[in-house]
């Protein structure tokens, strides 16, 4: 039987109709009942050992330590320096060459023999400055009202800070220049030198108004850039643990006096008037400012002897032979009246000699020689503590329980601490591992999971008996590394947050800082390890042990080569901002006891999952 199309199309019409009166079932609904996406949080053992080094290369240091510091925990700790002096090549002094001044019939009267004398040696060792202005209104930000406010008011008066620094005033000061009237009412601030600056000193560890001893010695060992062990074609090797001072190489004393550390700003005025501004005397002016440092006379008589009486000499046409003549110095504290530790800056230290010489004067006359005469004329010039620099680091005592520690590791056995202080004891972490434990098991069970690693935590919690102690002496934030070859992990390196002029304060996300519990005493230190554990969940990179230790600059991850302490034929990569921080850290370890439990280091991980 045939049925027309028109009868077809109908039925399907009706059919259709019928259809959309049927409830409405999304296609795989029943696939995502149970698929909702959680967070939750989880944590994993951690594996530690303690370590020490006995020493680490100094050579290359961008800045020296100096001073004396006692710990409770790690005992004293003292430092020094040696250094040699550089020089430019072919120095000589006054105006004439000493060849030109030996010259017996010379072709001007004008040669004449100059007769150069020290009148004064300076030892300069500047501190680290901290000039961070944030609201950038001319007051550092320690002594600003409030530092992210350019519109704030230091001093009180009706003036912000930053008006009265665009004025050239003092935003400090109510009264710039001293008169007794206001600067708002204030109509002649001319008297006020604009150019004067206040620091606020860095990197001073203990009290910084003890009084010391400070020593400085001739150096009579030569050091050698290259290590002539190695036929001179490799550069020679200093240590931390090198002691010229003890082993007798050093002569002459060129200062020996009790000091206190002076943190103004030097300032020194115009020797003489100029006659042509009678209106200004310029001995009452500044001539020279420079940044707060430690400054101390050396002895004249020896670099009259040894520098200004060798002119014409082979020894100084070369930096090189001027450096084997004389070898440079060494810089030893002692004698303190409280604990007083110190980073310096080497950038820019300095020996400065200040001397006098005759210098023919014509008078303005050149033909005339009548009003001629001889003048004595103030010259200086400074040799840079350049070249060769070490720092010699003492630990006068050192605990057993440390030491003991440290053994343990020997043998793989887990610390129940971790010591942590800068340049002799450190930590090394294994992840995912315990003694009960294999790490296999641990990451194959993760790796199993495909979890979405949210973030990654580890913490190292304070030693709860330890945490009394003045909370100065702890270190106010740790690094992590590759143990293996001392280089930054990924979530460093990815870590680009910035505080502009800050000391140690970069890199906020990475972590490492030193927290505080309610009672305001030191708590724990947390590390942001998300991208390198997410990396060996994923197989993309091996599950390395990691070392801990404290660092004076979370910027520098420039590596040195250190010693173990207990095995003297191994060398590894150190940060070398770990030996340029004085202080310390004792950490609950991976088996602290029953006590601390719950506070034993561990690795914390927020993941998401359905």
């Amino acid at each position: 039987m045939r049925v027309s199309y028109k009868l077809l199309v109908g039925l399907s019409f009706i059919g259709l109709c019928f259809s959309c009166n049927k409830d409405f079932h999304p296609v795989g609904q029943e696939l995502f009942l149970d698929q909702t996406l959680s967070t939750f949080t989880e944590s994993y053992p951690v594996f530690t050992f303690q370590e020490s080094i006995e020493r680490v290369e100094t050579r290359v240091q961008n800045m020296v330590q100096l001073g004396k510091i006692e710990h409770p925990v790690f005992g004293v700790s003292k430092a020094s320096i040696v250094s040699q002096l550089s020089i430019s090549n072919n120095l000589f002094f006054g105006d004439l060459r000493q060849d030109i001044e030996d010259i017996e019939n010379p072709s001007s009267i004008s040669i004449i023999p100059e007769n150069e004398e020290v009148i004064a040696v300076y030892l300069d060792l500047p501190f680290f400055t901290n000039q961070k202005d944030k609201d950038n209104d001319g007051v550092i930000d320690s002594l600003d009202a409030d530092p992210e406010d350019p519109e704030s008011n230091s001093d009180g008066d009706e003036l912000t800070d930053f008006i009265e620094t665009q004025a050239g005033l003092n935003p400090l000061s109510s009264d710039s220049d001293g008169d007794g009237i206001l600067d708002h009412n204030d109509t002649d601030n001319e008297s006020y030198e604009s150019e004067n600056n206040v620091y606020q000193i860095d990197s001073i560890y203990g009290n910084s108004n003890a009084s010391f001893n400070l020593k400085v010695y001739e150096l009579t060992y030569y050091l050698n850039s290259l290590d002539p062990a190695n036929n001179f074609e490799s550069n020679q090797m200093y240590y931390s643990d090198d002691d010229y001072l003890e082993r007798g190489f050093y002569d002459a004393i060129l200062h020996d006096n009790r000091i206190n550390l002076n943190f103004e700003e030097l300032r020194f005025n115009f020797q003489q008037d100029d006659p042509e501004t009678e209106d200004i005397d310029e001995t009452t002016r500044v001539e020279t400012r420079l940044t707060p440092r430690i400054r101390v006379p050396l002895d004249i008589s020896f670099f009259q002897e040894r520098l200004l009486d060798k002119e014409g000499d082979p020894s100084l046409e070369t930096n090189k032979s001027f450096q084997e003549a004389m070898r440079g110095i060494i810089i030893e504290t002692d004698n303190f009246s409280e604990d007083l530790y110190m980073l310096l800056s080497l950038g820019d230290a300095s020996v400065k000699v200040e001397y006098k010489y005759d210098k023919y004067n014509a008078n303005g006359t050149a033909e005339d020689e009548s009003d001629d005469f001889i003048e004595k004329v103030k010259k200086e010039f400074s040799m840079s503590l350049s070249g060769i620099r070490i720092n010699t680091l003492k630990d006068e005592t050192s605990s057993p329980e440390i030491e003991g520690l440290a053994i343990s590791s020997m043998s793989n056995s887990p610390s129940e601490k971790l010591y942590i202080k800068g340049g002799k004891y450190h930590g090394r972490i294994r992840l995912f591992s315990n003694e009960n434990q294999e790490e296999g098991s641990f990451l194959s069970d993760l790796r199993n999971q495909n979890w979405l690693i949210n973030q990654a935590k580890l913490i190292f919690y304070v030693d709860p008996d330890k945490s009394l102690i003045d909370s100065k002496l702890f270190a106010s934030r740790l690094y992590l590394f590759r143990y293996d070859t001392g280089a930054p992990l990924m979530d460093y390196i990815t870590d680009n947050s910035e505080v502009p002029n800050s000391v140690n304060g970069n890199k906020i996300s990475f972590g490492g800082f030193l927290e505080y519990d309610d009672n305001n005493r030191p708590f724990k230190y947390t590390f942001d390890l998300t991208k390198h554990i997410s990396d060996i969940i994923r197989d993309d990179s091996l599950n390395i042990d990691l070392g801990l230790v404290v660092t004076s600059n979370i910027d520098d991850d420039s590596l040195l080569s250190a010693f173990a302490k207990l095995s003297e034929n191994s060398s590894y990569n150190y940060p070398r901002a770990a030996t340029l921080n004085p202080l310390g850290t004792i950490l609950l370890g991976s088996s602290p006891g029953e006590n601390f439990s719950d506070k034993k280091v561990q690795l914390e991980l927020t993941y998401s999952s359905y």
